[in-house]
């Protein structure tokens, strides 16, 4: 067994889903061995009972189990009444959820007429007054108890009328309180949980689900698993729900948010998921049921833990340390490889495909932010001209034969280098499968400073695996770079770009690997496969080539058309690489959000919005950006 100051999930190299408590919400039940559930929120006015009625049944027949609508206000809360009523006589009895922030009373009034109500802990019982600046045990056990106070009256309307409860912390809208004691940190996010749980209990109330949402993919990974260790030391079990919030739109908020919830999914972890999206909500239960559909029949493994010193921590990124080799390693950001190798002839509009700008005037190259760092090619695409700066990699077989080696570097197979010397290249690219790493003999290894994995890898194996191989490493003390690839045989490009996500977001999160490469045997344009490959990076904050995103998904509280004003925000700023511009429908999350981003643009009231700059309000006042909009 690891280490339970470590622990989890049931097993680090295995897949095996962590069993939670069965909650019911209305006749649909999550948690337990039931199926993963997948959920979305309306965006209509919620007094607007058609229209919110009418998305709902739009996301219902897309193969929503749940549905969330906002209740920002006790009115809103009563015509939920409405709501359900006509969805009965419609001939749909889709459980619906309550999403409540800053009412108790709404929270109250929902209670009594939806199957599951949802409560933020930093919003719902506490105002952000910011007028302490530390709290001592005294002050935070009379605030604990005026929680409860305003907590405990919801609680025993959800036990008399049979209503679940989502606990769901914020990582944007953590209360004054929490930050002062544990700062914006994952912790925090789980202790302004755990504290609203132990009132639950204190109750006898368990029909909880818990989240831990963050648009840092980071954040959000470390706080989930963070919360599952505490509550493996507390004898707790409560359901997840998982999301990356604000993920954006397109394929940005696809990949990042198959980033964060594939990766805790591959652990076993999650029972309920929501993919937020900045477009209309029927839009996410198509990319929610393609992530889930990937472990609804994985086999869960019999196989004991074999590795019993975890030499990283899973609840704080950092990078696992190699030896540099060329670029790759080190202090470098991971590399990326583009594979050409199915190509009969290479072409210069095949090139500038990848981000590679051919000026004919001068006859150079220039290098795009998306450019690949290396290029694999066979044949006679081997003597392809490239710029100074990209690699090729070539089979050693074909690399031995060549006359100019410059900037070129061999693959070679683990079984023919551990038979074969290779020394006169500054990079040897050796590859090996899972099945082969686990038998390699790393001696040979050791003793040579050129030699970066290219650890390989099926589509259908688990990353369970991979990182196996890394910890491996890890243990046995070899500091060579490793380069993750993954084969893929898929129909369309849409699950391919959630699997890849999924695949090596997994294994970036925790610190491993330094660079990335992708197969497809040439099914899907390399350019596209090229721009994901950078996605994929930049979702795992690991490498930034492009402006990110935070934006929400819209719902009954927005105050502008956010799919409009984040298309306009994007044409005018798309070309400010590592710039992060959070844009925000309302206040309940914006301020908080403004923490992570350079620039924000968050609707504070009926035709208003707030600018934010460097983390601070754009006005004469300077106060801390999570002061604003209170």
């Amino acid at each position: 067994m690891l280490d339970r100051s470590k622990k989890y999930c049931n097993d680090l190299f295995n897949y095996s889903r962590y069993k939670t408590r069965e909650v019911y919400v209305g006749k649909i039940p999550l948690g337990a061995g039931n199926p993963i559930r997948i959920q979305s929120m309306t965006t209509t006015d919620t007094m607007d009972t058609i229209a919110t009625v009418e998305q709902t049944i739009r996301m219902a027949d897309a193969g929503c189990e749940y549905v969330r609508i906002t209740a920002p206000s006790i009115k809103e809360a009563e015509n939920l009444a409405n709501i359900k009523e006509e969805l009965k006589k419609r001939g749909y009895d889709v459980p619906l959820i309550a999403d409540i922030h800053f009412t108790p009373n709404a929270a109250e009034t929902a209670a009594s007429i939806v199957e599951k109500v949802r409560i933020n802990p930093g919003n719902y019982a506490e105002k952000k007054n910011f007028n302490i600046a530390e709290y001592n045990d005294e002050q935070y056990d009379a605030e604990l108890e005026k929680i409860r106070e305003r907590f405990v009256p919801l609680i025993k309307i959800c036990k008399e009328y049979g209503t679940a409860m989502r606990i769901g912390t914020n990582h944007g809208s953590l209360s004054d309180r929490i930050l002062n004691r544990y700062g914006d940190t994952p912790l925090g996010m789980v202790e302004s949980a755990l504290e609203f749980v132990r009132i639950c209990e204190d109750e006898n109330y368990r029909d909880v689900v818990l989240s831990m949402k963050a648009s840092n993919t980071h954040v959000m990974i470390e706080a989930y698993r963070l919360l599952v260790n505490r509550m493996e030391a507390e004898g707790m079990n409560y359901p997840l729900h998982l999301g990356v919030t604000e993920a954006g739109d397109g394929e940005d908020g696809r990949v990042k948010s198959a980033v964060g919830i594939g990766a805790l999914l591959e652990d076993g972890l999650g029972d309920t998921i929501r993919v937020s999206l900045t477009e209309e909500p029927e839009n996410e239960i198509p990319v929610a049921k393609k992530i889930v559909e990937r472990y609804s029949n994985r086999k869960e493994s019999s196989a004991s833990q074999t590795i019993i010193n975890v030499p990283y921590d899973p609840f704080s990124y950092r990078r696992r340390k190699t030896k540099v080799v060329k670029n790759i390693g080190g202090a470098h950001v991971p590399v990326v490889i583009a594979d050409l190798s199915f190509k009969e002839k290479i072409q210069t509009s095949d090139l500038v495909s990848l981000g590679l700008d051919y000026n004919q005037a001068t006859d150079k190259w220039n290098l795009g932010v998306q450019s690949p760092d290396y290029i694999y090619l066979k044949g006679e695409n081997a003597g392809t001209p490239l710029p100074e700066s990209v690699g090729k990699i070539i089979d050693y077989e074909e690399w031995r034969t060549l006359d100019g080696k410059t900037n070129c570097f061999p693959l070679i197979s683990y079984s023919e280098f551990s038979k074969t010397e290779v020394s006169e290249s500054k990079i040897i690219f050796v590859e090996l499968r899972t099945e082969e790493f686990q038998k390699a003999d790393f001696d040979k290894f050791n003793n040579a400073e050129n030699v970066t994995f290219i650890l390989s890898t099926n589509e259908d194996e688990p990353i369970a695996l991979q990182r196996k191989a890394f910890i491996d490493l890890m243990n046995k003390n070899i500091a060579a770079p490793v380069v993750i690839k993954r084969n893929y045989k898929l129909d369309d490009f849409e699950t391919a770009q959630l699997f890849a996500a999924t695949d090596f977001g997994g294994l970036l999160i925790d610190g491993f690997g330094d660079g990335v490469w992708t197969t497809d045997g040439g099914k899907f344009d390399p350019a596209l496969i090229n721009r994901l490959l950078f996605g994929v990076l930049q979702a795992a904050r690991v490498r930034i080539s492009k402006t990110e995103y935070i934006a929400c998904p819209s719902c009954g509280r927005t105050l502008f058309d956010l799919v409009e004003v984040t298309n306009k925000i994007r044409s005018k700023t798309e070309h400010l690489v590592g710039v992060k511009i959070g844009i925000m429908g309302c206040i309940v999350n914006g301020p908080g959000e403004m923490a992570d981003a350079h620039y924000g643009y968050v609707g504070s009231g009926k035709g208003k919005i707030t600018l934010y700059r460097t983390q601070q309000r754009n006005c004469d006042e300077k106060r801390p950006v999570r002061e604003c909009c209170r």
